[in-house]
């Protein structure tokens, strides 16, 4: 099992400086990679600072050498899907190839899609999610792209540079064993599930029928302190990603990252 530690980006975590440094004690401490949530506002707590997890990601890119780094997960509806094609590369070549790119449908909770007049609806959602990796991926290839959707159009244009081999790995996120996202997932390169380690089984029998087998597909646990790493690598966890509570100081985040990985 890989180890990694996740970052909420708020409060004295929402300067990219700070963020940064963290990175760099993850590195030292032995994890295998940093990720961080991706939001722009948090809208049941007013005056909470938030950083831009793309910025944040940009500078652990530039201040690390080892460590994987990822978003976990982006909401595609509130992104377009050519800008975040665009950055992801960027950082892609910042980091030298160490970039995964975590997707999902987001939540509106306390309105932080609505009240930014962002689509809510979960079945819109979850097409654009679709469109917009089929989007991504086709200008991640390098050749000139024709889409016309529901939602998005590229008109024959070609994006380059394209992300460096072997390519960026895209975790999908899914909270149950319904089908389509797991189907969903299955396209790609690893789930990011929030499940127990019995529906974790599940979710991957579906995933396997789906893909044919598991190999080379990763699945991201974020654990908390009264998880049990074990039972969930047993039930087929390749990244155990030790999960900061939303608001965490400084302080608190550096003795979490210092102590090292949880490992079973």
């Amino acid at each position: 099992m890989r180890f990694g530690v996740y970052l909420p980006p708020f409060g004295e975590l929402a300067d990219p400086r700070v963020l940064a440094e963290l990175a760099i004690e993850a590195e030292v401490a032995g994890f295998d990679g940093v990720f961080v949530w991706d939001h722009v506002v948090r809208p049941h707590r007013p005056g909470l600072a938030v950083c831009d997890a793309w910025i944040a990601l940009a500078a652990m890119a530039v201040r690390t050498d080892r460590v994987v780094l990822g978003s976990r997960i982006t909401p595609l509806s509130r992104r377009r899907p050519h800008e975040v094609a665009k950055q992801a590369v960027a950082v892609d070549q910042l980091s030298g190839g160490r970039l995964i790119l975590g997707v999902g449908l987001g939540s509106d909770h306390a309105g932080e899609l609505s009240r930014l007049g962002e689509v809510d609806a979960p079945r819109t959602r979850a097409a654009m999610l679709d469109e917009s990796l089929a989007v991504i991926t086709e200008l991640w290839s390098g050749q000139t792209v024709d889409h016309r959707g529901e939602h998005f159009v590229v008109d024959g244009l070609r994006f380059l540079p394209r992300p460096l081999p072997p390519g960026i790995p895209i975790w999908v996120a899914a909270q149950s064993v319904r089908v389509a996202p797991l189907r969903r997932a299955a396209r790609y390169d690893g789930l990011c599930p929030e499940a127990t380690p019995e529906e974790l089984t599940e979710m991957l029998d579906v995933v396997r029928h789906y893909r044919g087998g598991l190999e080379g597909f990763d699945v991201a646990v974020a654990g908390t302190a009264d998880m049990d790493p074990d039972r969930y690598r047993r039930a087929g966890t390749i990244w155990w990603l030790t999960a900061l509570p939303e608001i965490t100081t400084r302080a608190e985040a550096l003795a979490v990252i210092m102590a090292g990985p949880v490992r079973p």
